[in-house]
């Protein structure tokens, strides 16, 4: 039995995939690819297809599944269960199947669910990493993230002011993922403390790729879903 593959696509411009996951995506028989509807009405977008677009990756080879974009997850698990009945069916066929990922797979990447459930029921089940949103956008900005002792932390779209006050007190740099969960923390802390430095990306890796690091624009600006900002202190 072939493992069933969780590939990770990276943060949105084709070339950042890894070598061993494009080839795995070429061998593979069955690509499952998350889409979803960014309002009630809209018709389903994938940004993983347009990706697997760009790479070449025969449309009779991807399986899409609609997965709702939802506070409520109970609809969202619906859909990876789903999936993971119609991979079951495809392992016992010894079909090579892929579930694909944006950025890294492994970093809030909720189809993980698939993965651990496949891994539960004795599943052969393997995962290719790869390049996460923040990576990519510190590369693009030119950042030396962390240097020496410093660390480096992520948290998700949750982060209050009082903990970017904490984290960068302790010296290092702030990764916040998920930006548009925290858009009015986020103007509260920039209000508050211009003196730190603050480079924010949207869209990285794609044709609408913005970044922004002046203050004053930022703490104005509505963050989309597909946002995340880099925060240091003064070095």
């Amino acid at each position: 039995m072939y493992p069933v593959t969780l590939v990770s696509l990276g943060p949105g411009d084709p070339e950042l995939i890894t070598l061993k996951g494009l080839r795995t995506l070429q061998e593979a028989d069955c690509i499952f690819c998350p889409e979803t509807a960014t309002r009630q009405g809209a018709p389903a977008c994938s940004r993983a297809a347009h990706i697997l677009a760009q790479l070449h990756i025969p449309d009779n080879k991807i399986e899409r599944f609609h997965l709702p974009m939802s506070k409520d997850r109970q609809q969202a698990m619906a859909a990876y269960d789903q999936a993971f009945l119609q991979i079951r069916t495809l392992c016992a066929d010894n079909r090579r199947v892929c579930i694909v990922a944006e950025g890294d797979a492994g970093l809030y990447a909720s189809i993980h669910y698939i993965y651990d459930r496949l891994h539960s029921e004795g599943y052969p089940v393997e995962q290719i990493p790869g390049i996460p949103a923040f990576i990519a956008s510190g590369a693009r900005a030119g950042l030396h993230l962390v240097s020496q002792q410093q660390r480096l932390t992520v948290i998700p779209g949750l982060a209050t002011t009082e903990d970017i006050e904490q984290l960068l007190g302790e010296g290092g740099t702030v990764v916040i993922m998920k930006l548009s969960q925290c858009t009015d923390e986020i103007h509260h802390c920039i209000r508050l403390h211009p003196e730190y430095t603050y480079q924010y990306f949207e869209n990285v890796g794609t044709e609408q790729e913005r970044l922004f690091t002046d203050p004053q624009t930022l703490a104005n600006l509505r963050f989309p879903y597909f946002s995340l900002m880099i925060i240091m202190a003064n070095r």
